[in-house]
């Protein structure tokens, strides 16, 4: 609700943002490298050589040159955005720089060997013995453990860097990012991946009709919460967490409070989720790989959360696939239906905000010449996803017109994806920070969470994992093949 008082609002920014580095990245059809510096990391055991820039057209700048330059652009792209926002630029400079390098050395210290490597013949390569099989992935849980650790050990700290602590801004830019990403992908498999939107879709129409009405029920039956919690809540656990919740206590007018609490609540235990639910689909879904992704996309309340649950679920699978089936799924697949299925919960916020607003108002706080306007359903309307669209549909495009250029596209959407896993691991640190969970219980979250708890693991997750296999049953990656 704050982002209203600001100049542009962080959906609009992330939009501008995502476009911006995806254009960027476009530089390669004409020959220029626009975004070759950026750095990547390799599972390592020599720390000398696992940084290098994304394309070997910058090899000269090496590792430490490479992350550098990457840290200066994003600080002078994000800056300007800051400055959009009307935000503290010197607080931000500040915060920024923190989140940054905090991040990526979680990154670094994740994609160490003996956490990531996760099959025998990786082991051997790097000569260990021994490896807790996390995969690079983990990365963002190391980030995650150190955002909590800042947020609720070190608040002064924390304090220091709030202007840069938005973790919505990044993984909404990230995921405008991935849609370019997922468009080269669903090019070279066009059938599968309309497949994988047509459940996707499906999918979260039916979860929207039973997940909302029964927390909705539970919160006002057996908590006596009133309507003006009850709302919120059923939005941000059924639906989309934080939006999902901040647009619903916005459409009926609900006391700023109501939707913050929730949307931290949302927070915490899309941290929970993400340290569990990965790991039980790699255990007991390992040979349904969709079915698993489009689990957490219908389980998992944050769009950070959701999509990097995907991500980590699809390392977890993808490796137990190769060591059990000798199955070498191409990757992408299960993270996209994870990111599909959010986004198309994402597309109908605005919609349900909508639904919501007229129901409060011409019912339950009917007054006399009162109208909802027909524009609250843009104003509540995810902006975000439009850049996610658009990225997703030019390279779908591109893909299926000029098939001689898929080696450009995938080069040039290769370099935007180092950024947007760079988006991925800030958004799991700065959800970190903002879990302060002392705080949270002192301000009586402790009765929100009950009903949280009770929703979340006694029937959302089961029931999500229900639709995602009547849905995805029997839907299997492309294999690697040669």
């Amino acid at each position: 609700m704050e982002e209203e008082k600001q100049g542009i609002s962080e959906d609009w920014l992330s939009v501008w943002i995502g476009l911006l580095i995806f254009v960027l990245s476009l530089g390669v059809f004409v020959g220029a490298d626009l975004l070759g510096f950026g750095i990547t990391t390799g599972v390592w055991t020599d720390l000398a050589k696992a940084l290098k820039p994304v394309s070997k057209g910058f090899e000269g700048l090496g590792g430490l040159g490479s992350l550098i330059a990457t840290y200066v652009f994003l600080l002078v792209v994000m800056t300007i955005g800051a400055a959009a926002l009307k935000a503290n630029i010197g607080k931000f400079v500040v915060g920024f720089t923190a989140v940054f390098w905090i991040s990526y050395i979680c990154w670094i210290i994740g994609s160490y060997a003996n956490i990531a490597v996760n099959t025998p013949g990786d082991m051997k390569k790097f000569g260990i013995g021994w490896s807790l099989k996390l995969t690079a992935e983990s990365g963002f849980i190391v980030a995650l453990l150190a955002g909590l650790i800042v947020g609720n050990f070190f608040q002064g700290f924390a304090e220091s860097i709030k202007e840069a602590v938005r973790p919505e801004l990044y993984i909404k830019t990230a995921i405008v990012i991935l849609g370019g990403f997922l468009g080269v992908i669903a090019a070279e498999k066009l059938g599968l991946a309309t497949a994988v939107m047509f459940r996707g879709l499906c999918a979260i129409v039916e979860a929207y009709l039973v997940y909302w009405a029964l927390v909705y029920f539970a919160a006002r039956k057996y908590f006596k919460f009133s309507r003006e919690w009850a709302a919120p809540l059923a939005s941000g656990i059924s639906i989309c967490g934080v939006s999902a919740a901040i647009a619903t206590g916005g459409a009926i007018r609900a006391r700023p409070v109501v939707p913050i609490m929730v949307s931290s609540l949302v927070v915490i235990f899309a941290v929970v989720e993400l340290l569990i639910l990965p790991f039980l689909a790699e255990t007991f879904l390992w040979k349904e790989p969709m079915v698993a992704g489009a689990w957490m996309g219908l389980a998992v309340k944050t769009d950070g959360a959701a999509v990097a649950s995907g991500a980590i679920t699809e390392s977890l699978v993808r490796a137990k696939a190769l060591v059990m089936e000798g199955a070498n799924y191409k990757e992408g697949w299960m993270m996209g239906a994870a990111a599909t299925v959010k986004v198309f919960i994402d597309i109908f916020i605005g919609v349900w905000a909508f639904v919501l607003a007229i129901i409060w108002c011409s019912v339950i706080e009917c007054k006399p010449g009162e109208r909802v306007r027909p524009g609250q359903i843009w104003e509540r309307f995810p902006k975000f996803v439009l850049g996610y669209v658009a990225t997703f549909v030019a390279i779908l495009y591109l893909g299926l017109n000029f098939p001689d250029l898929l080696g450009k596209t995938k080069a040039a959407m290769g370099e935007g994806n180092v950024f947007r896993g760079i988006f991925f691991t800030m958004t799991f640190f700065t959800i970190g920070v903002v879990s302060n969970f002392k705080k949270l219980w002192e301000e009586g979250i402790g009765k929100l969470a009950a009903v949280y708890i009770l929703c979340l693991f006694g029937f959302i997750i089961w029931i999500g994992l229900i639709i995602s296999w009547i849905f995805f049953h029997g839907v299997k990656p492309p294999l690697i093949t040669g």
